[in-house]
């Protein structure tokens, strides 16, 4: 039903819906509800409660609690089922929260959460918007090694013209100048609790203690004492 109201453009309606009926669904439905209630959100700008929802997910991934407390769950797109990993979902999470922070101006703390997604299952598309962040915080030094591996396909997704697009025209924003008009817009920001403490634990499995891209920078860490999961 909620899907059905989001596609007549009824998105409003559709989360009051899943609102009001979610608990007369199953323990199994909730995660699914989750999903839509998320895209729901995204689709009407309440930036506030998409990210308090996507860090409710990633509380759960701590607790051993997603996917019912199995280790892959089974998705569907354009028809065909495939697997996915709690560790593709978590970087798929992180991926989301990174965006809603970006659309918040809050550049500080999608960068963090950008470089964790990026640690865990890293792609172009991530890559690209972990670059907008630090173009936003004036560190073009640093968004520019990142642009670059893009282009030379060092990460997954490289090869998508629309990741090549977006990569290129950041590198001629940044030989251009033109970033020097961002200034300012990076600061006051806060970190807030962007950055999970209870993922460290799932990394730690996940990533070798000395990645050849993109490692946690030292910045990073002060952070950490911060935010709890």
């Amino acid at each position: 039903m909620a899907v059905i109201m989001k596609q007549q453009d009824r998105a409003e309606e559709a989360i009051e819906a899943i609102r009001s009926f979610r608990h007369l669904c199953s323990r199994q439905a909730q995660e699914s509800l989750d999903n839509v209630l998320i895209d729901l959100y995204k689709k009407c700008g309440r930036l506030d409660e998409q990210i308090e929802l996507l860090k409710q997910k990633l509380r759960m991934i701590c607790h051993g609690e997603v996917f019912n407390r199995k280790p892959t769950k089974t998705a569907r797109s354009h028809g065909k089922k495939f697997q996915v990993t709690v560790k593709q979902e978590t970087s798929r999470i992180l991926g989301n929260l990174g965006w809603a922070y970006m659309q918040q101006g809050n550049f500080m703390a999608a960068e963090v959460v950008y470089r964790k997604a990026q640690m865990i299952d890293p792609d172009a598309n991530k890559a690209c918007n972990l670059s907008i962040c630090l173009i936003k915080l004036e560190r073009n030094m640093e968004a520019r090694p990142i642009l670059l591996d893009v282009l030379q396909g060092e990460f997954p997704g490289s090869d998508d013209p629309k990741a090549r697009t977006r990569a290129e025209d950041l590198l001629q924003g940044l030989e251009s100048s033109e970033a020097s008009s961002l200034r300012s817009m990076g600061l006051g920001q806060k970190v807030e609790d962007a950055f999970i403490e209870g993922l460290d634990h799932l990394m730690k499995q996940w990533v070798p203690l000395r990645s050849k891209r993109l490692p946690v920078f030292e910045e990073i860490s002060p952070f950490r004492d911060q935010l709890a999961c």
